[in-house]
């Protein structure tokens, strides 16, 4: 990841989220997500609606694209800066089969900055492979 001019504190943010979404530690979840976030994205024709708490549990639940083997691939696509509390990421994420664009609205809240919702969208879907 290349620091864009971003402020450290929102760079770091974002490089605990794509952490996370390699290799599942919940225990980063909430140095990553207000609790009261919200998901939504569409997932096979159907919107998908997500609180912090059932994809936090999800993330939980599942074998990391890390203990997986699968390859890991993240990018930074867009940065939107409205305000010293207030930003918008765009990112790009593989998570196992599954290429992921995020758009992550991120709030500084008490000092950290902490995505408050995030929309997604399924870019493309890779074949399993054999490991």
């Amino acid at each position: 990841m290349t620091n864009l001019g971003l402020p450290a504190a929102l760079l770091t943010t974002i490089g605990e989220y794509f952490d996370m979404m390699f290799d599942s530690d919940v225990n980063r979840f909430a140095r990553v997500f207000a609790p009261t976030a919200q998901l939504h994205g569409m997932r096979d024709g159907t919107l998908r609606v997500l609180s912090a708490a059932d994809y936090r549990a999800l993330l939980s639940s599942n074998p990391s694209p890390k203990s997986k083997n699968a390859p890991r691939q993240q990018e930074i696509l867009l940065v939107d800066i409205a305000s010293a509390s207030q930003a918008l990421i765009k990112v790009r994420v593989r998570i196992d089969t599954i290429l992921y664009v995020d758009y992550l609205s991120l709030h500084l809240i008490e000092g950290h900055w902490l995505v408050t919702a995030k929309s997604f969208h399924i870019e493309r879907r890779f074949e399993h492979t054999a490991s």
